[in-house]
């Protein structure tokens, strides 16, 4: 979930004044730890961000890269298995096809970023044989085409978070969703919990009565997580959630809990389709107790959810 933080590197070294180089890998062969269309973002004094192997090639990859700046040339370059570097060896026994693109200007970057803001699909092409690298509002598949010489690298908006409920574990999964980067809003009929969230952490709204829907909106790549003790709060926002775009829905509570639910959603008519698509209880461990091992455990199934899902026909 580096995107962003990549793409803000690089802006922010480009509008200093300094040279940088967009670093992608384009090809796994075997195992790796990072896929194709991972980032880095290497500035021309040899700071950077991102990881694109936990620390086994990243010392090599930013002097690739300023190797590349100080050409002004793009290059693509072989690390572990097959390797020119032999002494560089990926511990999962793989190897990584990684692309270095110096950056002539902010175009690119500014446009990825503007992309990202507006959690918007977007593709990037390579031309591996020049400095050239386009920019579409299009998704396309990640691809790796050695014999035209052209890699292209497909982006989806990263989950976000809209936390619905009341409770210690709210404040526990908001802060540790922010402490990935992802988009979060809580709502909550709790104006001290709200509070205790600064703008930093997430989007916040009070909710004035159960019945409170109008402010809650999604999009393809939204997670409601609703988490009230009173789940008579939750059945007017939960039958609403279901009808906007999302990949993911759980609620907290336990069979109980879940039947009244149940019966609830079908009184407002909901589908059993719908219904069944409910993750409760929520979490990928349903033993979880304290709020921190509750919040740890729902945002697990998120991004499981997350990545289990296909998005190519998704439009925000």
């Amino acid at each position: 979930m580096d995107n962003r933080r990549v793409f803000a590197f690089l802006s922010n070294r480009l509008a200093s004044g300094q040279a940088a180089v967009l670093v992608t890998v384009i090809a796994v062969e075997g195992s790796s730890m990072r896929g194709p269309g991972t980032h880095m973002g290497v500035s021309e004094d040899g700071t950077f961000i991102g990881s694109l192997s936990g620390g086994c090639i990243e010392n090599a990859v930013v002097a690739e890269a300023l190797e590349a700046l100080g050409e002004a040339r793009a290059r693509t370059v072989r690390f572990g298995a097959g390797s020119r570097y032999i002494d560089i060896k990926l511990p999962c026994g793989g190897g990584l096809d990684i692309h270095f693109l110096p950056l002539e200007d902010t175009n690119l970057v500014a446009r990825c970023l503007t992309a990202i803001d507006a959690r918007k699909p977007f593709s990037l092409r390579f031309d591996l044989d020049s400095n050239e690298a386009s920019f579409s509002t299009k998704w396309r598949a990640t691809e790796h085409r050695a014999e035209e010489r052209v890699s292209y690298i497909g982006h989806q908006p990263e989950p976000k978070l809209t936390i619905i409920g009341h409770g210690a574990t709210v404040l526990s999964l908001a802060k540790l969703a922010r402490q990935m980067d992802l988009t979060v809003e809580v709502f909550s009929p709790d104006e001290e919990l709200l509070e205790s969230l600064d703008d930093n952490e997430a989007t916040t709204m009070r909710l004035a009565t159960p019945a409170d829907t109008m402010p809650i909106t999604a999009d393809p790549w939204t997670a409601f997580i609703f988490l009230f003790h009173d789940h008579d709060w939750e059945i007017a926002l939960m039958a609403h959630a279901m009808q906007q775009p999302h990949f993911y829905l759980g609620a907290m509570g336990g069979r109980k809990a879940h039947a009244f639910r149940i019966k609830a959603l079908r009184e407002l008519g909901r589908s059993d389709q719908a219904i069944d698509a409910i993750h409760a209880p929520i979490g990928l461990f349903h033993s979880s107790r304290d709020p921190d091992t509750l919040a740890l455990s729902t945002l697990g199934q998120v991004i499981e959810a997350y990545h289990r899902q296909d998005f190519k026909n998704a439009e925000g």
